[in-house]
């Protein structure tokens, strides 16, 4: 009995895990469309945490990333709305490993006079890091596979398309 317990009790630890991770990456989208608030994207990450993206940059540190990610929205990324897709979790211990997909509509910083609005399309490939019982992104890799631009803007206000 008491080995069938430490069995149930193991499950259910790794269920909790699953959740977190999975909670986490949920943050991260709720922070990302709120222009990469760096009160929420910060504390999702170890202090010694990595988000890198080709053509966006490496970021290293928990401080670095969040300031680098919302510099990003002030001046690039104007408005976004992230769906993270099928999230699956590899748990080893305090560390796991991840990968989700990434479907989002955006607003881009433009050449020309007006903003462009995107579809965007990629993956995450992600190692977290269980510390003093809670789960922080360790690294963090977008690969954008897809923006392309989308013919009718919806504009800054996408409720209005003004």
């Amino acid at each position: 009995m008491e080995q069938q317990l430490a069995a149930l009790a193991a499950q259910l630890r790794q269920l909790q895990d699953m959740e977190a991770i999975r909670g986490l990456i949920g943050r991260y989208a709720i922070g990302a469309d709120r222009k990469n608030d760096p009160t929420i994207m910060g504390p999702l990450f170890a202090e010694d945490g990595v988000w890198e993206c080709e053509g966006f940059g490496r970021f290293e540190g928990r401080e670095t990333i969040a300031k680098a990610l919302s510099e990003t929205a002030q001046k690039q990324i104007l408005w976004t709305l992230h769906y993270m897709v099928s999230p699956t979790v590899d748990l080893d211990g305090d560390c796991a490993r991840g990968s989700w997909y990434l479907w989002e509509t955006a607003t881009v910083a433009s050449t020309g006079s007006e903003p462009t609005s995107v579809w965007c399309g990629g993956t995450y490939d992600a190692t977290f890091i269980r510390r003093d019982e809670r789960w922080y992104f360790h690294h963090v890799r977008l690969n954008v596979r897809l923006a392309t631009p989308f013919d009718q803007p919806w504009g800054l206000n996408p409720r209005t398309g003004l």
